[in-house]
Order: C-alpha cells, then sequence, then structure tokens
C-alpha cells in the first residue's frame, strides 16, 4: 500500500477531487467550473439554552453551495461529529444530487453539533426551536429560500418543531409548512418520506441490475435474487434499503455492522427480528442467529456479492479497500467511500453506485412533500375515486361478458385507486429509473469515462453549468 493510498483526504477534499475528475471529460469554462465548485456561504451560529439549571452553548452550521437553482435544499444533523468542513461537503453532494435526478432545488446543508442521546425530548425540543429561530430569522430557513430535511440524529419530530417554530415566526405565510419537508403526515409531511432514502437504494439497485452487461460486467450474473448482501448501518437507510431488498427482491442478507459489532450469518439475517432486538439492546452484541464479529467495520471486507455502506463518510478507504469482496459497493450513505478507495475499487473493477444517484431518494420525495405543502391538497384527493369507479365498470363489463365472476382479491387490488403513498413510489421509481438511464448513457457516450461515480458527476455538471449559462453567466 503507498503513501498515497494510505493519506486520506478531508470529505470535502473528496468530493472535490471528484469533481475535478468529471471536468475533465466537460467542455465547461475554468472560471464556471470554479463558481460551481465552491461553497457559495456558510453560516456559523453559537446559542444558548438554559437547560438543567445552567446555560448550554451550541454550535451550528448551515452551508448554501449552489442558488442556480431556489430554494437550496438539504438536511440538518445532529452529530458531535458536524463541523464546517462536512457541511459543505455535503452541502456540494446536495446541489450534485439534484442536478442529477433533476429536482429543482439548488444545494445546501446543516448541522448542530450536538449529540441528541444526552438530551430528553423537551430538552431537545427546546434547543431545536432556538436552532430555528436563529437559522430562520437569517431566512436560512425559508419555503422558498432554504427547506431543510431529516439526515443523521434528526428525523420527523425534529423537523415537526421546526416547521411549528417557523410558522409563530411568520404566523400570515399561507407556504409556512413548505418551510422544512420529512415531517410526519399529520403535520404536514407525506406518506412513504420516511422510507423514501432506502426505497431509493432498492429503486437504484433494480435499475442497475436492468441491464444484464452492467451486471456481467462486474463478474455477477441474473437479477438481485439470492444476491449476498451486507448492510453497515441500520438506521432508517439502511434498514429499510435491506428491508425491501430482502422482502420485495429476494437478496439475502448476510451480515449487519453496527456501532458495537457486526453480525455474519451465511443463511441469512431476519431484519425485522435483528431490528427489534438493536432497538431494545442498544447493540447488535448477543444477537442468536449468527456470528459476532467485535471489529465491526472489519466486516466490510467479508465475502458478499453486495456492500451497502449506509452510515457514515469515509468507511472505505486506502487501507481497506483493497481487500474489498464485493462486486457491487450500493452507496446508502454520504461520500462512505473515498477518493483514495474510489481508484482501488476501479482498478479490482467494483462497480460502485454512487451516492449522488443512490441515495437521491429522499431529497427526491423531500420534493413531492414540499409541492405537496405549496399545493395545498394532498396527492390522490381528486383522482382516486374516480380510478376507482373506472376500474370497478371494467370489471362489470368483463363477468357481464364472460359471464364468469372474477377473483375477489384480484377485483379489490385492481380496483383500487391509487393513494398518496402509491404516487409517491410511483414518482420516485420514475426518477430512479430515469437518472439512471442518463448517468449511463454518459457513461457509455464519453469516451474515457468507465466508471458510474464520474458519470453521474459529468451528468449533473453538464445541467448546473447550463443554467448558470442560461443566468448569463
Amino acid at each position: 500500500m503507498t503513501e498515497e493510498m494510505t493519506r486520506e483526504l478531508t470529505f470535502r477534499q473528496n468530493v472535490n477531487m471528484m469533481f475535478d475528475r468529471a471536468t475533465t471529460y466537460l467542455d465547461i469554462d475554468e472560471g464556471l467550473k470554479h463558481k460551481i465548485k465552491i461553497c457559495n456561504s456558510v453560516y456559523t451560529v453559537r446559542f444558548g439554552v438554559k437547560l438543567r439549571g445552567s446555560i448550554h452553548t451550541f454550535t451550528g452550521y448551515r452551508a448554501v453551495h449552489s442558488e442556480h437553482m431556489e430554494p437550496v435544499k438539504g438536511g440538518i444533523r445532529y452529530a458531535l461529529s458536524v463541523n464546517q468542513d462536512e457541511v459543505e461537503a455535503l452541502a456540494a453532494l446536495m446541489t450534485y444530487k439534484c442536478a442529477l435526478v433533476r429536482v429543482p432545488f439548488g444545494g445546501s446543508k446543516g448541522g448542530l453539533c450536538i449529540d441528541p442521546t444526552q438530551w430528553d425530548a423537551d430538552e431537545l425540543e427546546r434547543i431545536t426551536r432556538r436552532f430555528t429561530y436563529e437559522l430562520a430569522k437569517r431566512d436560512l430557513i425559508h419555503p422558498s429560500q432554504n427547506v431543510p430535511a431529516p439526515d443523521m440524529g434528526t428525523g420527523e419530530r425534529e423537523m415537526a418543531w421546526m416547521a411549528d417554530a417557523y410558522k409563530r415566526m411568520h404566523p400570515t405565510d399561507i407556504d409556512a409548512m413548505a418551510c422544512v419537508t420529512g415531517k410526519p403526515p399529520h403535520a404536514g409531511g407525506i406518506r412513504g418520506r420516511v422510507e423514501a432514502t432506502g426505497r431509493g437504494c432498492q429503486y437504484a439497485l433494480q435499475s442497475f441490475f436492468s441491464f444484464p452487461e452492467d451486471v456481467a460486467a462486474c463478474g455477477l450474473d441474473g437479477g438481485i435474487e439470492g444476491k449476498r448482501v451486507i448492510v453497515q448501518g441500520l438506521g432508517n437507510v439502511g434498514y429499510h434499503a435491506a428491508k425491501f431488498l430482502s422482502e420485495e427482491d429476494g437478496a439475502k442478507i448476510v451480515g449487519v455492522i453496527e456501532r458495537d459489532g457486526a453480525i455474519l450469518h451465511d443463511d441469512g439475517i431476519d431484519i425485522e427480528e435483528i431490528k427489534h432486538f438493536l432497538t431494545r439492546n442498544g447493540g447488535i452484541k448477543g444477537y442468536p442467529h449468527g456470528k459476532y464479529i467485535e471489529d465491526g467495520l472489519s466486516a466490510l471486507t467479508a465475502d458478499c456479492d453486495i456492500l451497502v455502506p449506509a452510515a457514515i463518510e469515509g468507511v472505505i478507504n486506502g487501507a481497506n479497500a483493497a481487500d474489498i469482496k464485493a462486486r457491487i459497493i450500493l452507496e446508502a450513505a454520504n461520500g462512505p467511500v473515498t477518493a483514495n478507495a474510489d481508484t482501488i475499487l476501479r482498478e479490482k473493477r467494483v462497480e460502485v453506485i454512487p451516492d449522488l444517484y443512490t441515495n437521491a431518494g429522499g431529497v427526491t420525495v423531500s420534493y413531492f412533500e414540499w409541492v405537496k405543502n405549496l399545493s395545498h391538497m394532498r396527492f390522490g384527493r381528486m383522482q382516486r375515486r374516480a380510478e376507482e369507479k373506472r376500474a370497478m365498470a371494467l370489471i362489470t363489463e368483463l363477468e357481464r361478458a364472460t359471464g364468469q365472476p372474477l377473483n375477489d382479491q384480484f377485483k379489490a387490488r385492481f380496483a383500487q385507486g391509487d393513494q398518496e403513498i402509491d404516487l409517491v413510489r410511483s414518482g420516485l421509481d420514475d426518477t430512479m429509473r430515469t437518472a439512471y438511464a442518463r448517468m449511463r448513457q454518459t457513461r457509455v457516450t464519453t469516451k474515457g469515462i468507465e466508471d458510474m461515480r464520474t458519470a453521474a458527476y459529468a451528468t449533473a455538471l453538464t445541467d448546473i453549468a447550463k443554467s448558470y449559462e442560461s443566468l448569463g453567466l
């Protein structure tokens, strides 16, 4: 292993290196390249909240990478690891991700340096509402300018608090609920948002396997069914991705990696069972079905067909990339493969389905939620019953013409009009299929581009450059 391969770059440097690699294949003015690459602004806030009898000071960030389209979009994470370098890198990824899947947002990202497990729910609510105030008074939370969403350490609850805090600050704003996405359905959210990123991972892998020549190029054949999968991280994204791939596509989950170790089992792991165990016990150590490995990250190099890193950035790097045995890496997390590792994996002909594409399900369904909030009407409300009436009319006529009754289960399924979650899943599926086709077309037609990540960046950057040029830049 060379020193260059073991000396890792920062997260932002990794993103910039991948940006630079892609732009070598594009005819974009150097000045415009620089404009696209840099982060437009970063706001750092330090605020105090009186908790447990004393003032506690918290540090938060909100980075805006690109405003070529507005509002800008990106999650807010709660973690002790949050820093300016990280939020700038994640904001850049959001810009490129939105362009790749053609969601009309610029890129942003935020974070609060906090361990959310160390605070009670009421304390966390007070902290969140104060953080919202600090951002909203600078329009860093705003329905038409900057729309946050959940990320690591946050979820529906925190988004509901943020939306309510913003509404209290702007009581006459009719579109106030569109200030954040990822809210619970009863508070203006959309059904399917919680599962969206994991569901998008499933659709991304389905899109890849729909091209047999792409599958064959990485040494595999057939479909997803029977493929051995290891998932790192059973949070929201990893859990849903593993659940859908195993229950709906027939993949075999042979490994689960968590903070306290890993479980490997050649016969397959029941995702619901291990998730319940994790929730009850706070870890997977002691899970009875499979082999426990204390050094969980070492299981990244265990034998499998598909590896799904779904937790944090940089887990596959120059130190372990050469030992990866998976033939496909599905990047469910942001930045789990470093630039050094990416080079090694390309040489090994391991197919990396990049984060830029794979985990775009979250922002796609956030877009649907934002549109729903602006229209003030849930999806399906206008057409669902009309669809059911047409379906029942068709069933009645078929039964009359044939003289035979149709199966009751078929009738119930066929006659049911599309509900909101059906429309959300349909829209997400279409988005992921279309984005994969665009990315693949770039890879096939651009001389020199051999890997999917470079193709994804090149596809996104081409669209972004066109947007800036249309503005006269």
